[in-house]
C-alpha cells in the first residue's frame, strides 16, 4: 500500500520533504543502534571477546541472505546489515566489536575498519583483493594483527589440502564468469595459499578441545568437497556450559545459535571435517 503522504507531497513540511530527498541509509541506521547498544552495555570496557559475543547475539533473527556483497562492475565495498551470511555475519561482529574497543562509534569509522578486514592488506585493489577463502581470511588478519589463528597450538594437525575451488568453479562466481583476467589472479592466490603450511582440527576432535576455544572465537568449519576450505563459519559461543556455534546457517532461515553443541553439530554434516579458529585480537 503506498503511503498517503507520497500521494501528496506538496503537503509534506519543509523537513519532512528534506528527509524524503535524502532518506537515511538503513545500514547506517542499524550501525547507530549497535553503538547505542555497547554505550548502554558498556562494551568498550570489556575484551574484545566479549564485545564480539555481545554483538553477535544482537544479530540473533536477522534474515539469511547469500551473496549480499557481490555486484558487477568494480570491486568496492559493499555494506549491508539488513541480511546476513555466515561470513558477512562473523565479519560485522568482529568489524563493530574493533570500532567499540578503538570508541571510533560512527559509520565512517565502521565502514573504514570493516574495508581493512575484508580486504586484503586492508585495499581494495580489484575483485581478488577480497579475501574470499576462509584459510586466507584469517591469514591476512593475523598479519594485520586482527585476529590470531590459535588451530596449531589448540591441538590441530597439518592440512594437507589444494585449494582452487573458485578458480576451477568460476561459473559459480558473477565476477569469474565474465572475467578471465580475474580467474588468473584468484588462481595466484590460491597458488599462496597452497604454499602455506596449514592445519586443522578434524572434527573428532572438536570436543575434547573445546574447553580451550574461547567465546568469540571465530570458527571456519572445513569441508570435505574438493578444492575448498571452508564451507561454513561462525563464532563460538557456550550454552549452559556447552560449546554452540552462533552463525547464519543457510537460504531461508535467520541468525541463531546451534541446538546441538560444536562436536555433535559437526558429526552429523558428512561433508564437514572439523575446524579451524581464530581469535580476535585487542586493538
Amino acid at each position: 500500500m503506498i503511503p498517503i503522504l507520497a500521494l501528496f507531497p506538496c503537503f509534506l513540511p519543509q523537513q519532512n520533504k528534506t528527509a524524503v530527498d535524502n532518506p537515511i541509509d538503513p545500514n547506517e541506521l542499524i550501525c547507530k543502534n549497535k553503538f547505542d547498544l555497547a554505550v548502554a552495555m558498556q562494551l568498550h570496557e570489556k575484551p574484545i571477546h566479549e564485545i564480539v559475543v555481545a554483538i553477535a547475539k544482537s544479530f540473533l533473527g536477522t534474515e539469511y541472505a547469500a551473496n549480499t556483497i557481490d555486484a558487477p562492475g568494480k570491486e568496492q565495498l559493499i555494506v549491508n546489515l539488513q541480511t546476513l551470511d555466515c561470513v558477512t555475519f562473523y565479519e560485522n561482529s568482529l568489524v563493530f566489536a574493533r570500532c567499540i574497543k578503538k570508541n571510533t562509534m560512527n559509520f565512517e569509522a565502521y565502514k573504514n575498519e570493516l574495508q581493512f578486514v575484508r580486504y586484503r592488506g586492508g585495499v581494495i585493489d580489484g575483485y581478488a583483493s577480497r579475501l574470499h577463502y576462509t584459510s586466507d581470511y584469517f591469514f591476512d588478519n593475523e598479519k594485520k594483527s586482527v585476529l590470531k589463528d590459535v588451530t596449531k597450538e589448540l591441538g590441530g594437525v597439518p592440512w594437507k589440502k589444494n585449494i582452487n575451488f573458485m578458480s576451477t568453479h568460476p561459473n559459480s562466481y558473477l565476477q569469474l564468469k565474465t572475467s578471465t583476467a580475474n580467474v588468473d589472479k584468484i588462481r595466484d592466490i590460491e597458488d599462496e595459499i597452497n604454499a602455506r603450511p596449514k592445519y586443522f582440527i578434524p572434527k573428532a576432535y572438536v570436543k575434547r578441545i573445546a574447553p580451550q576455544i574461547k567465546d568469540g572465537d571465530i570458527i571456519g568449519v572445513t569441508t570435505t568437497i574438493d578444492g575448498l576450505d571452508c564451507s561454513h563459519t561462525g563464532i563460538a559461543i557456550r550454552v549452559n556450559g556447552k560449546l554452540h556455534l552462533l552463525h547464519a546457517p543457510v537460504p531461508s532461515s535467520k541468525v541463531q545459535i546451534t541446538e546441538l553443541p560444536l562436536s555433535e553439530y559437526l558429526a552429523k554434516i558428512k561433508k564437514d571435517s572439523g575446524i579451524i579458529i581464530a581469535r580476535p585480537v585487542e586493538p
